[in-house]
């Protein structure tokens, strides 16, 4: 089963960190995303840039509203996606449970992928 993770971090304790300990956390992610790779469970993801590059999309008095930065408020922001192959949402948690961002204080959620919808644009 597919599962989509979502990796958040707050962005303000990534910029206290030196160069050298962003770079070995970064190291230390890439390794272990090259095990996912190898067993099979790592099928595609993506880092993003900082919140200060994002731009949101809305809705607002009958035309498009464009602004600057995230959606919502909050103290962590999206950093990355990743898609997992795992056999069931047990496993997707113990997969990234041991995912190296969880013990800098970054979170995962875990989503399982609509298969039904995805494949009607297939």
């Amino acid at each position: 089963m597919k599962y989509i993770c979502l990796g958040y971090l707050d962005e303000k304790i990534w910029g206290q960190k030196t160069a050298e300990e962003q770079k070995t956390f970064v190291d230390e992610c890439l390794l272990y995303d090259k095990e996912l790779r190898k067993s099979g469970h790592f099928t595609g993801g993506e880092a993003l840039q900082s919140v200060h590059t994002a731009t949101t999309i809305r809705y607002a008095n009958g035309r498009p509203s464009i602004t600057d930065g995230p959606f919502a408020e909050t103290k962590e922001q999206l950093g990355g996606i990743m898609i997992l192959e795992a056999r069931d949402l047990n496993q997707a948690i113990q997969l990234m449970s041991k995912h190296p961002s969880v013990r800098m204080g970054g979170s995962w959620e875990i989503r399982p992928a609509n298969e039904e919808i995805n494949a009607m644009f297939k």
